[in-house]
């Protein structure tokens, strides 16, 4: 019997193998969308998926401000933040972040999904979110990646 074969197998940083993976997200609900970007730069999507590496791969999104919220979301989410002094807490709807900064609502969602931990803070670093269709990744030449929906 070939007990090699029953290894189970840890990935580290000089095994993995990432990929540029391109996100259409024009028409997609951003939770849905979100998730499931989260699930690619964690690299759970990969058998060969270790929790304390940095196994995913890197996620560029195109169409940011063209994401769809259901519900009356656009108008009863709030985003707030808080400078540290007195005062200083801000909220704004998720209309009025569309409007400023599509690309942020996305960056936000994906953000609240990854660990909060250094890890996460890595993993968020793969992830590129533009308004528009154009991006800056072409050099890495990034595969168009489709994501199913059940609506």
């Amino acid at each position: 019997m070939d007990t090699l074969s029953y290894k189970t197998l840890s990935a580290n940083k000089q095994t993995v193998n990432k990929e540029w993976l391109l996100i259409d997200a024009e028409g997609m609900i951003l939770g849905r969308l979100a998730s499931e970007v989260a699930k690619l730069l964690r690299g759970k999507h990969k058998p060969e998926f270790t929790p304390h590496v940095d196994c995913g791969d890197n996620v560029v999104i195109i169409n940011a401000e063209k994401v769809k919220l259901t519900g009356k979301k656009w108008d009863d989410k709030i985003y707030i933040r808080y400078s540290g002094y007195p005062g200083g807490q801000r909220s704004r709807t998720a209309k009025e972040v569309l409007d400023r900064f599509p690309e942020r609502l996305v960056e936000h969602a994906v953000k609240g999904m990854l660990p909060k931990s250094r890890l996460g803070s890595e993993l968020f670093r793969n992830l590129f979110v533009y308004v528009g269709p154009e991006h800056k990744q072409e050099a890495q030449q990034p595969k168009e990646y489709k994501i199913k929906t059940n609506k």
